[in-house]
């Protein structure tokens, strides 16, 4: 009976109050590098533009190992969740998430891209629970802006507000 009080307990935080309870929080939105917008909103869609990261730099296989890469992907979703609760000024309006694309900044014969985007996707696992399960593509780049390690875009269903934003 305790473990289904602390289940029902669970659910009833907010996706803010689970991430501080993981000891993480919500970065500063992060300046565009181009001209294009954060996010743009369709009805009850909300696409991302892709965020990379500041605080890991260089190829996945050479420069980073796999853990590293996995911190960078959980960094990026942080920086991801920072531009939806700006435009959506709560977490809790998430219905569901979509669709994450991953790109990994790696040498030509790292093949542990999935592994690093765990990263993200165990992140939104702890924060949304079922609604955080997702579709997936983890893919390797060449190179990416500012030799980032990772960029990753995020496809999500929100509360319909009646209209686009």
């Amino acid at each position: 009976m305790t473990n289904e009080k602390a289940n029902v307990a669970d659910r009833a935080l907010t996706p803010e109050q689970k991430l501080e309870e993981l000891g993480l929080e919500l970065p500063p939105l992060r300046p565009s590098v181009g001209s294009y917008i954060s996010c743009v909103r369709t009805g009850n869609l909300l696409f991302t533009a892709g965020q990379g990261v500041d605080q890991f730099h260089g190829k996945l296989g050479r420069d980073l190992t796999t853990e590293e890469g996995y911190k960078a992907a959980r960094q990026s979703m942080l920086n991801l969740l920072s531009v939806v609760k700006n435009e959506l000024g709560d977490l809790s309006k998430v219905k569901r998430v979509v669709k994450l694309l991953g790109m990994v900044n790696c040498t030509e014969d790292f093949t542990e891209q999935p592994i690093v985007m765990n990263g993200a996707s165990d992140l939104l696992g702890k924060i949304f629970g079922e609604k955080g399960q997702h579709g997936r593509s983890a893919v390797g780049m060449q190179q990416l802006p500012n030799n980032t390690a990772i960029e990753i875009e995020m496809i999500l269903e929100v509360e319909d507000e009646g209209g686009s934003k």
